[in-house]
Parts: C-alpha cells; sequence; structure tokens
C-alpha cells in the first residue's frame, strides 16, 4: 500500500506527459456539446473521488452534478431520459457489472459516456463513447490508493481544460512536485493519537468532503477502525449527539469560503473534549498535521497522499496487515 501510493507523483506526470492534448480535445467536445446536467457513476473510492469531481465541476463550471445510483439500471431496470447529459463513470478495474450496466443504460439514454478508468483494455472503455486513461499502473494491494489519486487528479486536468482556465492548469503541471513533497510530511501524530482508538469522525466541506470520505474507508478497511465521513456542514445535524469525551475526530480544510466553517467545527470539537486532528485551517486546541499551501483544489490532493503513508503506518501499529484486509477483494462485482 505504502509503496504503491508513493508512486502517484510519477502516475499524475504520466498523465501530464502523455494526455495533455487527448484531454484538450475532450474538453473542446465537451464544450461543443454543453451538457445540460453532468451525473458521476462509481462505487467505493472511485465513488470518493467522483465526489470531488462533483464539486470541481459545480464550482468551476456551474454544471447541474450529481451521483447516478448504478441500481437504478443494473437492478431496477429503469430507463431514464438523459439526453444531452454527460455520464461520468470512474473506475479502476473497468469491470464491475453494475458500472458496465450502468454506462450502458445511459448511453442507450442518450448520454455522452466518459470513462475514466486504468484499465484501458477494460470493458468499460470499449463501452464508452471517451475514455480518460488514469495512468496508475497495476495496483495490486487491495486499498486503492495511487489509483484513486489519479482519479483525483484526472478530473483536475479535464475541468482545467474544459473551463479554459489557465491558473487551474498550471496547479495541474505543478500536482506531481507537490505530491512528492506531501509525501514526506509527518504526520505521526495521527499514528500516536489513533493506534489504541476504537471510533473516530473524519470531517470535510465541499472539495475536501472527498478526502473524508476516503480517509474513513481506508481507516476501515486497513487499520480496522471504526471511522465515520460526514460534511461539516451535515455533522451538527444529529451525529454531534455521538460525541464523547476524547472521541478523536480528523479534520480536512482546504483554504476556501469553507474554511472559517471548519475552524469553527474544530474549535467545537475540541472545546466539547474530542481529540482532533486537522489538515490545513487552525483551531485552538487542536493538533495540526502539516500542510503545504495550495489552492483549494489542489490541497485535498495533497492531504490525501500524507494520510495514505501514514495510514499504512497506522495500520501496522494496530497489527494490520494494510495489503490484504480482511473480507475484500480488488475487483468488487457489484451487480
Amino acid at each position: 500500500m505504502a509503496r504503491e501510493a508513493k508512486e502517484a507523483p510519477e502516475c499524475v506526470q504520466a498523465q501530464l506527459d502523455r494526455d495533455s492534448q487527448h484531454l484538450s480535445d475532450i474538453a473542446a467536445t465537451l464544450r461543443a456539446f454543453h451538457p445540460r446536467a453532468v451525473l458521476t457513476c462509481a462505487r467505493g473510492s472511485s465513488d470518493h473521488a467522483a465526489t470531488y469531481a462533483r464539486y470541481l465541476i459545480e464550482t468551476r463550471l456551474g454544471l447541474l452534478t450529481s451521483s447516478a445510483s448504478p441500481s437504478v439500471s443494473s437492478v431496477y431496470g429503469v430507463r431514464q431520459e438523459l439526453d444531452g447529459c454527460l455520464f461520468l463513470v470512474i473506475s479502476q478495474s473497468g469491470r464491475s457489472p453494475d458500472l458496465l450496466a450502468a454506462a450502458a443504460a445511459a448511453k442507450d439514454s442518450g448520454a455522452l459516456v466518459m470513462a475514466m478508468v486504468n484499465v484501458e483494455d477494460s470493458p468499460l472503455a470499449a463501452a464508452a463513447d471517451h475514455v480518460i486513461p488514469l495512468r496508475a499502473g497495476p495496483e495490486t494491494s487491495i486499498a486503492a490508493t495511487k489509483s484513486y489519486i489519479c482519479a483525483l487528479a484526472a478530473s483536475l486536468h479535464l475541468v482545467a481544460r474544459w473551463s479554459e482556465n489557465a491558473t487551474l492548469l498550471t496547479h495541474f503541471k505543478n500536482l506531481p512536485a507537490q505530491l512528492g513533497q506531501a509525501w514526506q510530511l509527518d504526520w505521526r501524530p495521527m499514528v500516536e493519537l489513533l493506534t489504541p482508538a476504537t471510533n473516530l469522525f473524519v470531517l470535510g466541506r465541499g472539495l475536501g468532503l472527498a478526502v473524508a470520505q476516503e480517509a474513513a474507508l481506508k481507516f476501515k478497511e486497513t487499520c480496522g477502525l471504526h471511522a465515520e465521513a460526514f460534511s461539516g456542514a451535515e455533522v451538527r445535524h444529529g451525529p454531534m449527539a455521538l460525541m464523547k469525551q476524547n472521541l478523536p475526530a480528523l479534520i480536512f480544510s482546504q483554504d476556501d469560503e469553507t474554511r472559517a466553517g471548519m475552524e469553527a467545527l474544530a474549535r467545537d470539537f475540541s472545546t466539547s473534549g474530542a481529540r482532533v486532528l486537522m489538515a490545513g485551517g487552525e483551531a485552538p486546541g487542536v493538533t495540526q498535521l502539516p500542510t503545504m499551501a495550495a489552492d483549494a483544489a489542489v490541497a485535498p490532493i495533497q492531504f490525501i497522499q500524507s494520510f495514505y503513508r501514514w495510514a499504512a503506518e497506522l495500520a501496522l501499529a494496530r497489527a494490520f496487515d494494510p495489503d490484504h484486509p480482511p473480507h475484500l477483494k480488488k475487483v468488487t462485482e457489484t451487480y
């Protein structure tokens, strides 16, 4: 897990080196197509990447974006009216039956189907109108790491080209070097605090929600640690009733319009007796995890790169094998 996560900078560099013209062509197609809405479709870590893509598309392009449920077509067999929509499917393997069914149904319903996929000769790639390779290469650890980062990076690259935002494109071009730096940051306090833990909250908002979702999943599947991800806006609507003395919380806060609210939330958690770790932002009584200054669209990708290194360390500290989580396999065939 750690070795593969460490390879993420080279994988993102491969996207930059090999796919720049391809993404420019796709972006031109999307500007001409001018979708009335975007639907994302994915499972697991790829669905968390879709959360990031959704916020990025909505905040940088102003396009209505929502998550499609694969079971609507694969289980219920309902035909939806998707004429004029972009249907974005994200998958590492490109072989999950429900995603394949959803992509086929979306195309039959008039959508333009685009696949972000790591396996370029997969059935999903063959079924899509357009394919964006993730360039993660072989990923043998059951826990996805570099393929997740590559999905975030590909989303950033796509939106930068689609919106013709030169600043965002520069951020993407600088990302490989920044990921290498993020890998070196010392998040040892996370290991020390969470080695004896049994439960925790993981919080993010907006562009940062995707990495909160991903971190919570990794805590569960590689560390045997029950973690629940919530939006910083949603956690006050009920979940805070579970707050107990010394309950840990990990908070991600990129530098945008959500930061003040996330800092206030961290302060409230700390005042309530929670032990708070925070990546980005500042609040009294919290343990700051080191981060680098970055645009709000880039910061979450840096956060998760730092997190992956220390999540692998945490798994070992808790006597878990991060490469072979119990009851899981690499390709989950959901129907």
